[in-house]
């Protein structure tokens, strides 16, 4: 028998590292080629990942919860047919990751290359099975300070390196470790440097000196009213990083429009009434869509992009419709392929597919890349208008707010009618005041005077 490492293979869309999220096998199971074994979760997508091989599982590397990059070991196996390879110590199960592993899909070799991703620092990995493996911290500990090269044994890492229970018993003493240096091989942090740094003993042979020590959390004053850290990773970080991208490096502005959208309303009740069973019935959010791309007709400047490296704006020749879903794992951007070219229903339908698809964690990671504008739907929380974050590598998203029945002018008097407010932000680099405001003004009239698409075609 001979044991066999499986890495997290590389994903695909530049992604360089997943959370494992949840395990299919334990230790002792057998397993056949292409059984599910793992979840995992790239910041775009939930990705379940095959066996590579036939054979038993013999340790699992992580737990769920944990962070890994393209290259990590994530679980062994005792394969059938081949001499069996000697264990790695404790020190060197690292490098197991430079041998060449299975990728995702078709599981042959990978081609040599010349440069890995970069990885991240983590404890040492269990030397045998039955000890526990890799740590799934709730929380975090700071990175590790700034200090001279010369006063730490190892280079400063990420993350502080413990086992999990140096980690347990140094939250339970209150002790950051990120101010630790351990004295352990390769700069592992061990028990005795805690007992000395909070005992007042003398320190371990060659460790740093004393550090301060934070004083021990005090117990919050009801139960349930303490502190809770949620970790920064997967779609939450793709996020955040988009956000700050787009907000920092593109002028945006935003314009807003209150429009009277009663016949909207009225056409859509008329569709759902009569939409075949089991296809997705017409909704506001699939007319808005609708409207944007026949006013994209008239204003083509605001579906492009900026291209920084050519200095050329780069206007899209098909509409790829991106639509905001909030999910439970965060806001994800599936896109509508060529949705200019799609009549109304099917518009509808794709709309659906994409948003129960990204809700239940399954969109691709394609799928979730290339738009060239989005739609983003804050009235269903029962929000009227928004000034919505232009989504990286786009010049525009429209927001749509709640329909509210308000008094409103109509036809010479004062009327109940359905209001919608609009709100087109935009990339000013690319869309100027009047593009986007004229785009704005197109969507509206359509919203309001559903018959004016025979302006546009």
């Amino acid at each position: 028998m001979a044991v066999k490492d499986f890495a997290l293979p590389d994903l695909g869309e530049g992604l360089t590292e997943s959370e494992l999220v949840s395990w299919k096998v334990a230790v002792g199971d057998s397993v056949h080629l292409n059984q599910i074994i793992a979840e995992v979760e790239t910041a775009k997508a939930l990705v379940e990942l095959p066996a590579p091989y036939a054979g038993r599982v013999s340790r699992l590397y992580v737990e769920p919860g944990v962070t890994v990059a393209v290259g990590e070991p994530l679980v062994a196996f005792e394969v059938a047919g081949a001499e069996p390879e000697p264990p790695a110590a404790p020190d060197e199960a690292d490098d197991r990751s430079d041998r060449p592993e299975p990728t995702l899909v078709g599981y042959g070799a990978r081609p040599d290359v010349t440069t890995r991703p970069a990885r991240r620092a983590r404890p040492g990995l269990a030397a045998a099975t039955s000890e526990p493996v890799r740590e799934a911290a709730s929380v975090r500990e700071p990175a590790a300070a700034s200090a001279p090269a010369a006063s730490a044994p190892t280079a400063l890492a990420e993350r502080p390196r413990a086992t999990p229970p140096v980690r347990k018993l140094a939250r339970e003493r209150g002790i950051d470790l990120s101010v630790v240096t351990g004295t352990g091989t390769r700069g592992l942090i061990t028990r005795q440097d805690l007992d000395a740094l909070t005992s007042g003993g003398p320190l371990p042979t060659g460790a740093p000196p004393r550090l301060p020590v934070s004083a021990t959390p005090a117990a919050p004053s009801a139960p349930g009213r303490g502190e809770i850290r949620i970790p920064i990773r997967g779609v939450r970080k793709a996020t955040a990083e988009a956000m700050v991208r787009s907000a920092f490096s593109a002028p945006q502005a935003t314009v807003f429009l209150t429009v009277d959208v009663t016949a909207t309303s009225e056409l859509v009740e008329r569709l759902r009434a009569r939409t075949p069973e089991g296809r997705a019935r017409p909704g506001l959010l699939a007319v808005v869509a609708k409207a944007l791309c026949l006013a994209i007709r008239r204003t083509p400047e605001v579906n492009a992009r900026w291209d920084d490296a050519a200095q050329e704006i780069v206007q899209s020749g098909a509409v790829q419709l991106g639509i905001a879903a909030a999910t439970p794992r965060g806001l994800l951007v599936p896109v509508v392929r060529d949705a200019d070219l799609l009549p109304l229903a099917d518009l509808a339908e794709a709309i659906r597919s994409l948003a129960e698809t990204a809700r239940a964690g399954r969109t691709a990671p394609a799928d979730l890349s290339g738009g060239s504008i989005t739609i983003t739907n804050v009235g269903v929380f029962g929000v009227d208008a928004g000034t919505p974050i232009v989504t990286p590598g786009e010049a525009a998203i429209l927001a749509l707010g709640a329909v509210r029945r308000q008094p409103w002018e109509y036809d010479g008097g004062i009327a109940l009618r359905d209001v919608l407010t609009v709100a087109l932000s935009f990339d000013h680099r690319i869309v100027d005041g009047q593009q986007a405001s004229m785009l704005l003004a197109d969507v509206g009239r359509i919203l309001n005077d559903p018959g004016s698409v025979l302006d546009f075609v």
